[in-house]
């Protein structure tokens, strides 16, 4: 077991590095979402129409808690491979990556622009990319597990693209007396 382990580069160290990069980057994902409202229960997306392949709300807090465990063990790999060639501008990589995501949900649930959002995760796609690339070349496991991420980020321009498709216009929602609301579409 011990020997295994080792040999997927699971070290003491790398467990100290994943026991600070996992919880790090869960609390930021966290945050990003709750501060601007995402999901089911912003009154904003609930007025969208949606397309058919949309998931049931509680799949997108299961699967970007799964997704940003797997990023934070996938970074844990990169930090705990000293003297790798290419490590300085991995972990740049993925700081890079993740700054970009952790804007996704500001950008979508918080202002209210949907082809801002979509042009996101582009970019976050195309960087997470090349993040992958570069994590493969110092430490196969670590690039491995960035693949889930990379797919998700496929289905999620996908969706993002159907919303945009559905409601090209956006929606608005006007404040009214007695807060009662008025949606624009």
């Amino acid at each position: 077991m011990r020997k295994e382990a080792r040999r997927w580069g699971m070290t003491g160290r790398y467990l100290r590095w994943a026991s600070i990069t996992v919880p790090i980057i869960l609390v930021l994902g966290i945050t990003s979402g709750r501060l601007s409202n995402s999901s089911y229960g912003n009154e904003w997306f609930d007025a969208l129409s949606k397309p058919g392949i949309m998931p049931p709300g509680w799949a997108f807090g299961v699967a970007w808690s799964i997704l940003y465990v797997l990023m934070g063990l996938a970074l844990a790999f990169i930090l705990d491979a000293r003297g790798a060639k290419g490590r300085g501008i991995a972990i740049t990589l993925f700081l890079f990556q993740l700054a970009l995501n952790l804007a996704w949900s500001p950008v979508f649930f918080g202002m209210h622009r949907i082809m801002l959002g979509l042009g996101l995760i582009l970019a976050i796609l195309l960087w997470a990319t090349a993040t992958s690339a570069i994590f493969w070349k110092i430490r196969p496991v670590a690039g491995a597990l960035m693949l889930p991420y990379l797919a998700w980020l496929v289905f999620a321009s996908a969706l993002n693209w159907q919303i945009h498709k559905l409601n090209p216009n956006g929606v608005v929602i006007l404040p009214q007396q007695n807060d009662a609301r008025i949606i624009v579409q």
